[in-house]
Formats: C-alpha cells, sequence, structure tokens
C-alpha cells in the first residue's frame, strides 16, 4: 500500500499548507541565494512540512538534491566525505544544487567526534545553497546557527490540516465526516503529516472510520506546546499528562517555564507561579543531593500541574515564547560561558551551568576579588561580555575592560598548553604548568603565603582571619577547574 504521506507530499511550494509566511521567506532565500550566499535552517515541530519545503523549492528552483541525515553520519569524516561529494556533483551537473542536512539538531549529541564543528566549517565555506532541517533550533551548536539564516515553521492549525485531509479523501474516493476528519486534525497538534498517516490509518472499505488505533503511535510533545499547555490552555491534570509526553528532564521543563511564565502571567498569578516553581526547585535539589530520581515527579507536579492549576483565566491565542531560556542575547552568552566551563573542568555543560557558574558568580560578584576574576577570565578565555554575565558589573566599565586585558596579557606570556598556568602565579611573577593545580595540595599552600606576604609589604593587607577567607576561596575555586 502506498503511503499517503508521500504521495501526497508537495511538488512545489504554493502547495504547502499552513506556513505561508515561512514558505515566502524560504522562496525569497533561495531566488537571493547568489546575492547571500547563506546557509538557512528550517526548523520546527515534527510533521509541519520542513523536509516536504525544502524537496518542494528544489523542484521550483530546478535544483537537483543531495540529502544527508545527522542521525546517520555524524563524525567529521563522514561529513567531509559529504561535503567532498557534494563539490564533485555540484562541477558535474554545471549549475546550483541544494544540499540537504536533515536532523541537523543531531549532530550535538556527538560534539567530541567533531561532527558539529565539521558542518559549520562546511556551512562558511559551500558554494552551494545548504538547507539544515532541524526540530530543535537550540539544540544546534551557537557556531552553526550564527551560520545560518533561521525560518521558523510552525504547527499546522487544526483549520489548515482539515482541508488537506478533505482533498485526499475525494482523490482517493472514501467518504468520510467531517467530525472525523476535525478530530483527526485536533487530536494531532499541528502535525500534518500525522494527521495524514492517522487518516490512511483509518481507511476501511472505501471509509474513514470515526475510530482508529492510531493512539498508539508515539505523540511526543515538544516544549513549546507544554508551554502552551501549562501556562495557557489546559487544566493542572491535562498538563501534567502533557508535561510527561514532553521529551525534557524535569530540570528542563522548570527552566522553561521559569523564563517564560512572565510573559504570560502576571499579579497574583505569577506570584503563586513561583511559589510552585520554587518548590519544585527544593525537589530537584534533592535529586542532586541523593540521586533518588523518585523525585522528579514531585519536581514536575509542582512545574506542571501547580503553575497550572494558579491560572485564573484561559488564554487565547499565540504567545511569541522566543528561544530557550538563559538566552538574554543574542549571543547567548550563558551558552558560551557553560561551555567554556565545561571544555575546561571536563564536565558537561549542564554540570557546568548549574553547579559551578553560580558559584563563580559569587565569588566574582562585581569583580571585588580582581586577582580571582583575572584568573578565571584568563582560565576559559572570557571577554567583556562573558565577564559582565558572571559578575554582575558592566561590560564597558574600565574595571571589566581592565580585567580582560590584564587576562589577555597572561595568556599571551603563558606558553603552557591550554593556559593552565594563568590560574597558578609564581613567585618570580612567572606561569606554572597546569598540572601543578593538580598536586598534593602544596601549592594552594604556597600561593597564600606568597599573597600574604604581597599585602604586608604593600601595607593593605587585611586582617589575618580576612585574607585566609580570600585565599581559601581561590582554592575552592580551583577545584571546579
Amino acid at each position: 500500500m502506498v503511503d499517503w504521506t508521500e504521495r501526497y507530499r508537495p511538488t512545489t511550494l504554493s502547495e504547502v499548507r499552513g506556513n505561508d509566511k515561512a514558505r515566502d521567506a524560504f522562496a525569497e532565500w533561495a531566488e537571493t541565494w547568489d546575492e547571500h550566499g547563506e546557509a538557512v535552517v528550517l526548523h520546527g515541530s515534527p510533521g509541519v512540512g520542513k523536509t516536504s519545503a525544502a524537496h518542494a523549492l528544489a523542484n521550483d528552483m530546478g535544483w537537483p538534491t543531495l540529502e544527508m541525515n545527522a542521525s546517520n553520519s555524524r563524525t567529521k569524516d563522514e561529513i567531509e566525505r559529504f561535503a567532498g561529494r557534494a563539490a564533485a556533483n555540484a562541477t558535474l551537473a554545471g549549475g546550483r544544487q541544494l544540499i540537504v542536512l536533515d536532523e541537523a539538531d543531531n549532530l550535538h549529541r556527538h560534539r567530541d567526534r567533531g561532527g558539529a564543528a565539521a558542518m559549520t566549517d562546511l556551512v562558511k565555506r559551500a558554494t552551494q545553497p545548504i538547507v539544515l532541517i532541524a526540530n530543535d533550533y537550540y539544540e544546534m551548536s551557537r557556531g552553526l546557527r550564527n551560520a545560518c539564516r533561521e525560518i521558523e515553521f510552525r504547527d499546522v492549525s487544526p483549520r489548515s490540516i482539515v482541508p488537506v485531509l478533505r482533498d485526499i479523501c475525494r482523490q482517493e474516493g472514501v467518504e468520510f465526516e467531517e467530525s472525523v476528519l476535525t478530530g483527526i486534525a485536533e487530536s494531532n497538534r499541528g502535525d500534518l503529516r500525522g494527521a495524514i498517516k492517522d487518516l490512511q490509518s483509518r481507511e476501511r472499505n472505501g471509509a474513514i472510520a470515526a475510530e482508529g488505533s492510531e493512539g498508539e503511535r508515539d505523540r511526543t510533545q515538544d516544549v513549546f506546546s507544554f508551554l502552551d499547555a501549562v501556562l495557557k490552555d489546559e487544566s493542572a491534570e491535562e498538563a501534567l499528562s502533557t508535561a510527561y509526553a514532553t521529551d525534557e528532564t524535569p530540570d528542563d521543563l522548570l527552566r522553561w517555564v521559569e523564563d517564560k511564565v512572565p510573559k504570560v502571567y502576571d499579579g497574583a498569578e505569577l506570584a503563586d507561579a513561583y511559589e510552585h516553581l520554587s518548590n519544585a526547585d527544593v525537589w530537584l535539589g534533592r535529586v542532586r543531593a541523593t540521586q533518588n530520581y523518585g523525585y522528579w515527579r514531585y519536581a514536575t507536579d509542582n512545574v506542571a500541574a501547580g503553575v497550572a492549576a494558579v491560572r485564573r483565566t484561559e488564554r487565547g491565542g499565540w504567545t511569541r515564547y522566543g528561544g530557550a531560556p538563559y538566552r538574554s542575547s543574542r549571543d547567548s552568552t550563558r551558552d558560551y560561558v557553560a561551555e567554556r566551563i565545561a571544555e575546561r573542568a571536563g564536565v558537561s555543560t549542564a554540570t557546568a551551568r548549574r553547579e559551578i557558574m553560580p558559584y563563580l558568580s559569587v565569588m566574582t560578584h562585581h569583580c571585588r576579588n580582581r586577582e580571582l576574576t583575572v584568573r578565571m577570565v584568563a582560565r576559559y578565555d572570557l571577554e567583556a561580555e562573558h565577564v559582565s554575565f558572571i559578575t554582575g558589573s558592566g561590560k564597558t566599565t574600565n574595571k571589566v575592560q581592565g580585567i580582560v586585558e590584564e587576562a589577555d596579557e597572561r595568556l599571551e606570556a603563558d606558553a603552557v598548553e591550554h593556559s593552565g598556568g594563568a590560574f597558578a602565579p609564581a613567585a618570580d611573577g612567572t606561569t606554572e604548568d597546569a598540572g601543578s593545580e593538580a598536586g598534593d595540595g602544596t601549592e594552594n599552600e604556597s600561593e597564600r603565603e606568597r599573597e600574604s606576604d604581597r599585602e604586608n609589604e604593600s601595607g593593605e593587607g587585611d586582617p589575618p582571619d580576612r585574607s585566609a577567607d580570600a585565599d581559601d576561596s581561590q582554592a575552592g575555586l580551583s577545584e571546579f577547574m
């Protein structure tokens, strides 16, 4: 039996349903590609027509396609072979061809194998139009996102899905009831491809059955559907069910709701919502302390059901939630800092973000401990905006600029691999090897003695107890690096 999703796949962009704005932007990108030469990322929930739009565009432009799936080919060598094949095909064809990379957001899971970096390099130096397809735009590396133009495909509304289902029924010559088509459209929550699959599964003896078995099919929710469920239109019980169907951890759900709830709630609702989010954070703290993941359900109860329960009225319409949480600037400062810390400390970016960054923020608050701040900046090769983010000081202030300049001078003078010595100043002003930090603790003791000597010579030292506290703080910080 022929798959209806393939038989009725759009052959031109004009046939793509439910995303007129994205479709027009995609067409404009292709028509002006010779002028800008940029790659483009089409992102949105599964089943909204991203890959179909790419192939439809290729038909419209008369471009042959070369397609690669990031889930199957993620290493640097595989991507470079793909790039070579693309270049050879272009030479043979003598014109443009469309390079399509599907599931581009899966590259991040194997960053250590070089796939994300290799793809970023390919995108930057490509001489052919490239389309990347992603379900979750923010799962792509920051470098890859910055190298591409972004076009979002939104969930297809039931109002747009029903005419597609109706047209397929008429072309297949099967009988249907309008209410059944509406039910299929609404149950698929914006997934046009899923709706067509459900429609075909219900075809029996020339008619569409009122009931089907498609409920067994995976209906994983995206995080934006989860936000709508919690903040806008579902009951506490329904919101909790949506949370369990969303492919995110309770930690991630908490961060999303915490970041987006002010866009929908205000006043007493917002205050009550934050009370539940605070409770969720307490439960997640217990998970981290005890490694008992049974506590996750209590965190999820608060994040989903608790926040939904305090809503006084339902909200309709569309809300511009924006990007992933903690991306307050276009350059995703928090992600960059977390990645730098994770790389140097040998931990995951999640650990760096949740456990190390708050510690650094307290220790370097407003750059009051200048020496420690300089060492941090040199250690992680940070710039003014990153220092500002961690310390809370303005990035254009003389204090922050001076710290960055001093850290740069240390890095330039340091010939030791990875600049490890920038965090271990020796008595003569030179730098120590990074391996010294992993010693038996005598290095930290020596550092305290040298710091005390410098303070006594300058006459500006603190009383012994405060000096020891400051040096202990520096020693404590080194444990995270």
